[in-house]
């Protein structure tokens, strides 16, 4: 066993040299940090749903990386247009909400008034609303909860 390993350095970023088919369309990538994805992610799941499930669906299919790669576009797509969308409409109440996700370790529990103005603001101008999958039927989300305690 060993005790001290030389570090590994690389020179530059690694990118893919060979380039993709042409009958993959190019796309940019979505660009952004954990904290505002982490923002929008329940919206992202109601706005992209069904471009997400047929990436799923098609990762299913096989193990090859490349039998996905337009339906994996399609979401990359969805999440720009999203992005694009809440800058236009709710850019002041998306910022608050994600700087204080990011300042508070992207635990959601902290930023509860920050995020309901958010939500507010995207159901408003957008008409996207949150939506926790698997909530129980009958029970109101934690979201939407005044005074959300765990008992």
């Amino acid at each position: 066993m060993t005790t001290h390993r030389e570090g590994i350095f690389v020179d530059s970023l690694w990118v893919e040299k060979s380039s993709l088919p042409s009958d993959i369309p190019h796309v940019d990538e979505v660009g952004s940090t954990s904290a505002p994805l982490a923002s929008i992610a329940f919206h992202f799941g109601s706005h992209c749903k069904d471009y997400n499930e047929d990436f799923m669906l098609c990762k299913d299919e096989g193990r090859d990386p490349r039998h996905c790669l337009k339906e994996g576009r399609k979401v990359t797509r969805c999440a720009q247009d999203l992005i694009t969308r809440l800058k236009q409409h709710c850019e002041k109440q998306w910022t608050e909400h994600w700087q204080c996700l990011d300042v508070n370790n992207q635990q959601y529990w902290h930023c509860r008034p920050q995020e309901k103005v958010f939500n507010e603001c995207a159901f408003k101008n957008l008409g996207i609303e949150k939506i926790i999958p698997e909530t129980p039927k009958g029970t109101t989300s934690i979201h939407l909860k005044e005074k959300p305690l765990f008992k």
